[in-house]
């Protein structure tokens, strides 16, 4: 940890907190602090502004391919250090480090996408219908943004944010998770070493994330933020927003349908379980929150989700072996064991799991519960951990119907051999995303968002860059 710069990075700089205040990052496995970094105040968002807005002119004038360049160097720079940050995510984060790889190679790729993205920006040049006139479009960056990313995936939330600024022209004010700061500290010392121009990428990391972000979205300098983060926030930043009429995109909360029809090669529907439901312990907005199985299947499919489940191992990321790792802080995990506890006084039967361990750490183990009532907490709630709540259903009309039946609409999955009902189902389903008989929506290469109360805008893909990117229409007569 002694390698991780810890201060703010503005203008190029790793300065301190103005004010000289600092705030612990802690080891959610034990609990104790792994270090101190800088607690940026208000003064410290106006520095960061001014360093972002003042880079910007320039930096939108740059070689779309020496953008391009940077991004490919960054890319390069992160996959050299794939075990250090790691490492670093563990420590900050928890989920084991054979996980924390494979973040560190999906982080990587963004970098790579939107450095080919970067070249591809394009325009447009057409006939006016009165046939005296032409049309020129070009694009040009949005300008300065804020990007405000979680805890969960503190590195690929960074780079899918960055990637796309970058590519575009924009400059950028970084605000991460205050639980996972050193992650976005170390991809701002990568970026530096790669060739950012000083000010295009500001770091202020901060547990007033209010006083540092509203003066920003209120001051009309910042055009643009991109939020990853609770739906609850979101319409907060939103409401924020609307004075500057700052250009947004959001991705929010989710409540993700899991369904197993009957037709379903349930060897499958349960890898795919495991993948929606244990990623990242289950943090994720992408999670499956609520497994409708037809009744036909739903005990085997029980059984076999339990035994799975029942098997992984628990413990600290860094140690051999482990499978599942800590909870984010013990809020959260008290959050789960609330959730599990009111299923369970509704007439939910726990099949595996289901108890708050004791010791240190932010522990809670994999968990399976059957015969759920539909009106338990965790049916509307997103759950964020390790807890798969079992429902089922008869035909496919009401298993649709209370699929949508939640103002979350970010992914769903749905597991069938049916052609036409995969087909027909996925169509129904209100929602940005749909794993068909797969438990993994998320690829760079893809556009990633939701609909309802689940965001704004997509990230990732070809559109990604289009959320940094506005058009400007030239009016040509023709004499």
């Amino acid at each position: 940890m002694t390698d991780t710069p810890t201060q703010l990075f503005i203008g190029g700089a790793w300065v301190d907190a103005a004010d000289g205040a600092t705030m612990p990052v802690d080891d959610p496995a034990t609990g104790e602090i792994l270090c101190h970094v800088a607690d940026a105040g208000p003064k410290d968002a106006r520095l960061a502004e001014e360093a972002a807005v003042a880079a910007q002119e320039a930096w939108a004038r740059t070689a779309p391919r020496a953008r391009s360049e940077i991004l490919r160097r960054a890319y390069e720079l992160i996959l050299e250090r794939t075990d250090e940050l790691a490492h670093l995510m563990t420590s900050e984060m928890g989920k084991p480090l054979a996980e924390a790889r494979g973040e560190v190679a999906y982080a990587a790729e963004f970098f790579r996408w939107f450095s080919e993205e970067a070249v591809r920006i394009d325009g447009g040049h057409g006939v006016l219908p009165d046939g005296r006139n032409r049309m020129l479009l070009s694009r040009r960056p949005v300008g300065p943004c804020l990007l405000i990313t979680p805890w969960n995936f503190p590195l690929a939330m960074g780079t899918r944010k960055i990637g796309p600024a970058i590519a575009a022209g924009c400059t950028m004010v970084l605000k991460p998770a205050p639980q996972t700061p050193l992650s976005s500290l170390a991809l701002a010392e990568i970026l530096k070493e790669a060739g950012l121009p000083d000010g295009v990428l500001n770091v202020v990391t901060t547990s007033r994330a209010g006083e540092v972000c509203e003066p920003l979205l209120r001051g009309g300098r910042i055009r643009k933020l991109s939020f990853t983060g609770s739906t609850n926030v979101g319409r907060l930043l939103l409401a924020q927003c609307a004075d500057a009429v700052v250009r947004t995109s959001m991705e929010l909360g989710g409540n993700a349908p899991f369904i197993v029809f009957d037709d379903a090669d349930l060897d499958v529907a349960v890898d795919g379980a495991m993948l929606a439901k244990m990623r990242n312990m289950g943090e994720a907005c992408t999670a499956a929150n609520r497994f409708f199985v037809h009744r036909s299947v739903v005990e085997e499919f029980g059984r076999r989700l339990a035994e799975r489940m029942g098997a992984l191992v628990v413990g600290p990321g860094t140690r051999d072996g482990v499978d599942v790792g800590p909870l984010i802080d013990s809020a959260g995990r008290a959050k789960v064991a609330e959730l599990v506890g009111d299923a369970v006084e509704r007439g939910a039967r726990v099949l595996v799991g289901g108890r708050t361990p004791e010791g240190p750490g932010c522990f809670y183990p994999p968990t399976v519960l059957t015969d759920v009532d539909p009106g338990s907490r965790l049916m509307d709630t997103e759950i964020f951990g390790p807890v798969a709540a079992i429902l089922t259903f008869d035909d496919e009309d009401e298993v649709v119907r209370r699929a949508n039946d939640t103002p979350w609409g970010l992914v769903g999955y749905v597991f069938t051999e049916g052609l036409d009902r995969a087909l027909r189902v996925s169509e129904r389903l209100e929602v940005g995303m749909v794993g068909l008989n797969t438990g993994l929506v998320s690829n760079p290469a893809a556009p990633f968002g939701g609909v309802k109360q689940s965001g704004l805008g997509r990230e990732g893909g070809r559109v990604g860059i289009d959320e940094f990117l506005e058009y400007q229409y030239l009016a040509v007569p023709v004499r």
